[in-house]
């Protein structure tokens, strides 16, 4: 037995009556969109271009360096050719970060990759202090980052953040700002 004819006329009506006027939906048949297949050779030169901003992007920072750092007080570093009255103008917080980087969860090879391309990103962007934001944890990272940034030819001056930047899990980095970048971007 269907169930059509398990239904009488009076089930029927009244089921008709409470839905109302209903309209048949009309099936639309649409073809599949067939992807467009690039050539070769545009997909090696897209692949060599993403290459060569990888490569601006990435800067190889050495484990073994071990720079000459204060290791009493705060965290910080002056380039020879700055005014050490930079990194007293970070302490005080006269600067406003322009990008933040937070290093949570990250292990140092993620770290490092991150820091390069926040530096790549620092000149893309023209962002002249950066906020970078290493957290104390195990304090592998709150070692490590200051001596990579030392390494760094664009890093001017670094300075242990104030309280509203992160305190003594964070550091506020002034970053050299110039021209020769400008054909990478």
């Amino acid at each position: 037995m269907k169930f059509k004819e398990a239904l009488t006329s009076h089930e029927i009506d009244l089921f008709k009556q409470a839905i109302g006027k209903v309209k048949p939906i009309v099936q639309d048949k649409i073809a599949p969109i067939k992807k467009h297949v690039q050539s070769q050779s545009l997909q090696m030169a897209k692949t060599k271009v993403n290459a060569k901003k990888k490569q601006h992007a990435e800067f190889y920072f050495s484990d073994e360096f071990e720079p000459n750092l204060n290791q009493q007080g705060p965290m910080k570093y002056v380039r020879e050719d700055v005014d050490s009255f930079e990194a007293k103008n970070l302490r005080r917080g006269r600067y406003a970060p322009d990008l933040i980087l937070d290093l949570h969860g990250l292990n140092q090879k993620t770290a490092k990759l991150e820091i390069a391309a926040l530096m790549y990103a620092c000149k893309k962007e023209h962002a002249k202090c950066v906020c970078i934001v290493h957290g104390l944890g195990s304090k592998v990272l709150k070692n490590k980052v200051p001596h990579w940034l030392v390494q760094h030819p664009d890093v001017m001056a670094f300075h242990q953040a104030p309280l509203e930047w992160g305190g003594n899990g964070a550091l506020l980095v002034l970053v050299e700002l110039n021209d020769r970048f400008a054909d990478l971007v």
